[in-house]
């Protein structure tokens, strides 16, 4: 971990007092039960390691997809992902997909992507390799489904910031949109997580 990855681990819980006050006004909730027009089961991605994960495997399972990056305010997060993690089990799948889109603070290649988060907060989740989530014709095919009303039904947010969370339930359909700011422990995260 470098000197500033130091400090900004070191600052996360300061960083993160602007969410418990203003984080919670930029949640979004699928409140009317929305299902999607296209299914999020016909979705597919690239592992860091390059094999493919096919979404049909997470039928049953609720689903929190998770915009990451190495050098940011908000990489502390990590911690708390591999917590849920490791609380939920087998009825939660956490994926990880690193970006480069907000004031590079992206490694350049998905090995050392992989290197840090093992080497410095144990990630044991799947990470992705490193895409585009922001809205550009090289967005991330899922992002692509996160960020569209036409294809998951209501959400046209895509992120705003590294670390910014999706939640799908256990039929694929998507129920809440999370921003950085809030913390993937947060009462309100873990109250859709149930």
């Amino acid at each position: 971990m470098t000197w500033r990855q130091s400090i900004l681990k070191a600052l996360y819980p300061l960083i993160m007092l602007k969410g418990k006050v203003f984080g919670k006004s930029q949640v979004l909730y699928n409140s009317s039960g929305i299902q999607a027009p296209v299914s999020f089961y016909t979705l597919e991605t690239v592992a860091n390691d390059g094999s493919l994960i096919a979404f049909h495997s997470f039928i049953g399972k609720k689903v929190l997809l998770v915009n990451t990056a190495s050098d940011c305010g908000y990489t502390a997060q990590y911690e708390e992902l591999e917590q849920l993690h490791k609380q939920y089990g087998d009825k939660l799948v956490v994926l990880g997909f690193p970006a480069n889109d907000f004031k590079q603070q992206e490694k350049s290649d998905d090995a050392a992507i992989a290197a840090f988060c093992k080497t410095n907060y144990g990630i044991s989740f799947p990470l992705m390799k490193k895409s585009t989530v922001i809205k550009s014709s090289g967005q991330n095919n899922v992002f692509n489904w996160l960020s569209h009303s036409a294809r998951n039904g209501w959400c046209n947010q895509a992120p705003v910031w590294n670390f910014c969370k999706y939640i799908i339930d256990e039929n694929g359909k998507l129920l809440a949109f999370f921003p950085n700011t809030v913390s993937p422990l947060s009462k309100e995260m873990l109250a859709v997580l149930q």
